[in-house]
């Protein structure tokens, strides 16, 4: 595994360098999770930061989610939902399928199956929703990774 130096020159801070793509991709998020379960919308973060390793957004979510009141039962199970399948509603499953198909986009695209399942439990317009938060998420993701924010360091508290 390849480990990276940063000691020698920190990573830019986005919100500074480049503000309003940093207030655009702040308010991409906040219209991608209005009027969605806030439980549903932790379970998506949780699922896309583990899928992209990125312990960084990983924290913050797992910690929104206990905030919010989600189980410990459950936050371990994301991971591995599909052999917990009980843990989980069956939107919160089309969720997280629809989650791992289009984080991994570029293993095979979205199946179709997927889709189904998804466009079956949600509306058209929360189906929207659930795809922008996806979409977000994984830029956050790419974000956090690519400058090296370190879990535990939560900068939205700053």
């Amino acid at each position: 595994m390849t480990t990276t130096n940063t000691t020698a020159r920190s990573r830019l801070d986005l919100a500074e360098t480049a503000p309003k793509v940093f207030r655009a991709l702040v308010g991409f998020d906040a219209a991608s999770r209005a009027g969605l379960d806030p439980a549903l919308v932790e379970l998506i973060q949780i699922r896309a930061s583990l899928l992209n390793h990125c312990a960084y957004c990983l924290h913050m979510h797992t910690n929104d989610a206990r905030k919010a009141g989600e189980s410990e039962d459950r936050l371990h199970m994301v991971a591995v939902w599909r052999e917990a399948r009980h843990f989980f509603t069956p939107r919160e499953q089309a969720a997280l399928a629809l989650t791992e198909a289009v984080t991994l986009v570029a293993d095979g695209g979205v199946p179709d199956d997927v889709y189904a399942q998804a466009a079956a439990r949600f509306e058209d317009e929360e189906l929207a929703q659930v795809l922008a938060l996806i979409l977000t998420i994984n830029t956050w993701n790419r974000l956090a990774l690519a400058t090296a924010k370190v879990a535990g360091t939560d900068e939205r508290r700053r």
